[in-house]
């Protein structure tokens, strides 16, 4: 560093790209300016810093004399028979700067310590805690080394105060915090991690150290979340209930739901502390292990430090809070209330539920405050504040498919709660995890064979019914018949019409209540105050009788998600004409039965194996050709410019007749060219002589604590799968509770060519 003077200020120290040594003809404006340099010196050289002592004149109450050190300096002291001890990194090193105030108001080097009694890590030097900012991106090792992530210096842009969002992200810093885990919790964690990359070496995880290389944070995710993610990635639940709840594992999900409405694990993760270091910590990790997708809605629990983390790495994502998760919470916060408990929720509920615009929510809200005398709990200030984050009338326009529900009984997060208890331990959660794993892919299995073998039963003659029985999943079409049939039971007044809406007052005879529907026929806009397509996807029976009344016997498509749809695995869009995904449908389901009955045949010889699966890859490759065609072309083919197959067993001429593959082969295959950018591609052959129940592992990404080379040839895995062994430079990094494991790395950083683009 080329300095002019020997006076040091800390515009000088932040300008020059190195620092030098303390030398004693150096001088400083402040003591505040010596423990930048001091610290900046640290930096550049691989050690933390800590204010160790500072001194002020008795006469003038100004600092005179201060000390800083390595935060390795002194020792340890602490009584043998505390009960819970605190981990402490020092170990006597005596390295450290003192600095003293001259008359003329000058700082100078009194004296300086320069050697260490320990190794120096700069090149881990920012997981210290006196070199940390809010700007986690730039101190995670796993997207510094990303070089793909050019929104980086963007993240924090949500915020229009950043000076505020630094200030907040010190104040809920941890204090050098590790996950409290058991004995012998680390190993199996590791054991974990190794098996799972062992049946798919695309298995993602990551590890988040503190400054004394322990393990502070655990993500992970398996291969088939991360392909589910591709196709429901549309709404997220972030459940932090079992670390809240106090479990004995600080566990929490990102959960998401399928065309099935069955619950998808998205990621798992053991976290230390509520903080936002901690929450954006995981929320990067996740984001990078879904290849830099965000989500359109993500729902949480109402928590500040959630709050900040989503804004900073999801600026682009509506962010709102579960229902269950805020109704939950209103016997603990109004406990005071007990007695007018019953009253109160009546006049909750109708403020919440029966507001159909904001101006009438505002009124009904503070009359509500105002009658139980609540506009100074600090509680219920916070909900008015975060309105827009939960309150229905706030919600039109997102979906939540189902995730936000009046209570936790009633959502898809409550199926996790036979496996998770308040006592289950490591050992136990992670066997039930596998269990999970594969009880999630059986009974999406079987919803997929039901959709292939049964067609619904129509129950009246109503056309909507008739129209969607092509077209949703049979779950999802069995609750939008009860709304069919309860249409019946609907009676619809006209209020009021201008010259673009009518809005009518449905009275629902079943529950008793009125409901609110505004129709808009030129843009096909249909809104009902029950918020039945928002909360749930599909239309309620009070926007049904209405569309009835107005001459309209079809659901608009924009009604139509499709998530909810048999095509919801598809690549292309349902776009706006439904009885082309019927037709789609109907060719779907018949190629999937045929598929099954050659897969039987083709599995009763090796020879006719091989004649199946040539006969698959020649129909799929013309297939794709066709497709593709059509695709540059811009226009649309028909089933009738094809030939079509009279039965079952006749041929329409050569192997182009053979039913296309099932349509995991195509994800799979799908999944493969988006990783194809990764060094090698893992094969599967070897997996299919395992028995039991399997989880079908799509093409992803993996990272994580791997063997050796040579333990990995020993166990038979192919070389292809070492493709992100850990750089040499992280492996130092292995925290303590490791170092009893051999041969073994902890992998804290991405492969450069490691995530599909």
């Amino acid at each position: 560093m080329n300095i002019p003077t020997t006076t040091m200020d800390s515009n000088i120290i932040m300008e020059n790209a190195s620092i030098i040594e303390p030398r004693d003809d150096m001088e400083f404006d402040s003591h505040e300016a010596a423990y930048l340099f001091y610290k900046e010196y640290a930096k550049s050289v691989g050690f933390g810093t800590a204010k160790l002592s500072s001194r002020r004149s008795r006469a003038s109450r100004e600092f005179i004399d201060a000390k800083f050190s390595c935060i390795r300096y002194g020792n340890k002291q602490q009584s043998d028979d505390a009960i819970n001890p605190r981990p402490s990194p020092k170990i006597g090193c005596k390295a450290s700067m003192h600095v003293k105030r001259r008359q003329n108001g000058k700082w100078y080097i009194y004296s300086f310590v320069k050697e260490h009694n320990h190794d120096l890590l700069p090149a881990q030097v920012h997981f210290f805690r006196s070199h940390r900012n809010a700007e986690l991106l730039k101190n995670d090792v796993r997207v510094r080394r990303r070089k793909s992530l050019p929104a980086v210096s963007k993240l924090f842009s949500a915020y229009q105060n950043a000076d505020c969002l630094e200030s907040y992200m010190k104040s809920q810093h941890d204090k050098g915090r590790s996950l409290v885990l058991e004995p012998g919790d680390a190993q199996i964690l590791l054991e974990h991690f190794m098996h799972m990359q062992e049946q798919n070496p695309k298995f993602f995880y990551a590890v988040d150290l503190n400054e004394e290389h322990r393990l502070r944070n655990v993500f992970w995710v398996d291969a088939k979340g991360m392909e589910d993610y591709t196709t429901f990635g549309d709404v997220v639940s972030f459940d932090t209930t079992y670390f809240t709840n106090k479990y004995k594992i600080p566990l929490v999900l990102f959960i998401g739901v399928n065309h099935h409405i069955q619950p998808t694990l998205l990621g798992c993760a053991l976290i230390a502390d509520e903080t936002a270091y901690t929450f954006v910590w995981l929320l990067q990790t996740w984001f990078i292990a879904m290849e830099e997708r965000a989500p359109r809605v993500i729902l949480t629990d109402q928590n500040n430090a959630i709050k900040v983390a989503i804004a900073a790495v999801f600026p682009g994502t509506r962010h709102c809070y579960c229902l269950w998760h805020v109704l939950e919470k209103i016997p603990r916060q109004l406990e005071f209330l007990c007695m007018w408990n019953d009253s109160f929720m009546l006049k909750f509920t109708k403020c919440v539920y029966k507001s159909w615009t904001e101006e009438e929510f505002e009124k009904r809200w503070w009359k509500m405050l105002d009658r139980f005398s609540l506009r100074e709990v600090d509680w219920v200030q916070s909900l008015y504040e975060d309105r827009t984050h939960w309150v229905p009338t706030f919600m039109k326009d997102v979906s939540f498919a189902g995730l936000s529900t009046a209570s936790r009984s009633e959502s898809l997060n409550s199926l996790f709660d036979k496996y998770v208890q308040g006592e289950t331990s490591m050992r136990e959660f992670i066997e039930r995890y596998r269990v999970i794993l594969e009880d999630r892919y059986e009974e999406e299995a079987k919803a997929n064979f039901d959709a292939w073998h049964e067609t619904p039963e129509l129950k009246s003659p109503s056309p909507f019914e008739k129209q969607m029985s092509q077209v949703y999943t049979h779950e999802i079409f069995k609750k939008f018949q009860v709304e069919v049939l309860g249409a019946a039971a609907c009676h619809l007044k006209k209020e009021n019409e201008d010259e673009m809406t009518t809005t009518y007052t449905v009275k629902d005879f079943e529950d008793n209540q009125n409901y609110i529907v505004e129709w808009n026929e030129s843009k096909s806009d249909i809104l009902c105050s029950c918020r039945s397509f928002e909360y749930k996807g599909y239309l309620c029976r009070h926007a049904i009788v209405v569309l009835q009344m107005s001459g309209v016997f079809s659901i608009p498509s924009k009604y139509v998600l499709q998530r909810w749809t048999n095509a919801a695995l598809s690549r292309h869009g349902i776009g706006e004409r439904l009885d082309e995904v019927q037709s789609k449908v109907r060719r779907y389901n018949d190629l999937c039965r045929r598929a099954i009955i050659l897969g039987e045949e083709g599995s009763l010889s090796q020879e006719s194996y091989n004649i199946a699966l040539c006969a698959i890859k020649e129909a799929l490759k013309q297939c794709a050709n066709v497709n593709n065609s059509v695709e540059n072309d811009s226009r649309t083919m028909t089933l009738a410019t094809h030939p079509v197959c009279g039965d079952e067993v006749n041929q329409c001429g050569n192997v182009s007749n053979v039913v296309a593959p099932h349509p995991k082969v195509t994800n799979a295959n799908k999944a493969s060219r988006r990783a194809g950018s990764g060094k090698g591609v893992a094969s599967k052959e070897n997996s299919s002589s395992k028995k039991g129940k399997q989880v079908p592992q799509p093409e992803a990404v993996g990272m994580g604590i791997q063997d050796s080379l040579h333990q990995m040839e020993m166990s038979g895995m192919r070389p292809s799968h070492l493709h992100n062994v850990v750089p040499a430079q992280l492996h130092n990094m292995v925290p303590p509770m490791f170092h009893n494991i051999t041969s073994t790395h902890v992998a804290t950083s991405l492969h450069e060519n490691g995530l599909p683009r």
